[in-house]
């Protein structure tokens, strides 16, 4: 009898353990800040096609190293391009965004906020070296206008956001705020 029992114990943590397997595959893997994960929207990965453009150049349109950026970016305030003799990787002005449309899950209140970052892409450290925003990344947003307050007394500058939406189809960047 007890042998009967402990099977379908076994049977119903493994089934648990297969669920949350398969949850955290759809969102695109855990986003550990501390001790706390989060799975805010399903991520569908992006193919290297789908990101990025060929560009082909030389008199006979023989070289092939140089690629366009077809998502949104963020480059930072200070940003220069290189020469374009050097520049491995487009990223033209029409795509890069500055602010985003934050919403505080607690306030249910919408901001719209400057960008810090980009902190974590789910489709790759190159993503997010290169600073592109897709549905599921996580952003780093300037939250003084927030008003927000550490128990210390400080004023908090930046904080984590998640972005819900796909910015290249909706022209502009909504996300959540990471709280």
């Amino acid at each position: 009898m007890d042998r009967e029992n402990t099977t379908r114990a076994k049977v119903l943590s493994n089934t648990i353990k297969q669920k949350k397997e398969r949850e955290s595959w759809k969102m695109g893997g855990p986003y550990t800040q501390g001790e706390k994960m989060f799975f805010l929207c399903y991520v569908r990965p992006v193919a290297e096609d789908e990101m990025f453009k060929v560009i082909r150049s030389g008199k006979r349109k023989t070289k092939q190293w140089k690629r366009m950026v077809t998502k949104c970016t963020f480059v930072g305030l200070g940003f220069t391009r290189k020469p374009p003799k050097y520049e491995r990787f487009i990223r033209p002005s029409g795509l890069r965004f500055t602010k985003a449309h934050v919403t505080h899950p607690e306030l249910k209140c919408t901001f719209n906020l400057d960008i810090i970052g980009v902190k974590k892409n789910p489709n790759g450290p190159m993503y997010t070296s290169l600073g592109v925003m897709t549905k599921g990344t996580i952003i780093e947003v300037n939250a003084s206008e927030l008003g927000l307050v550490m128990p210390a007394g400080n004023v908090v500058w930046g904080k984590y956001a998640q972005v819900t939406n796909n910015p290249e189809s909706d022209g502009c960047i909504n996300a959540v705020l990471l709280v």
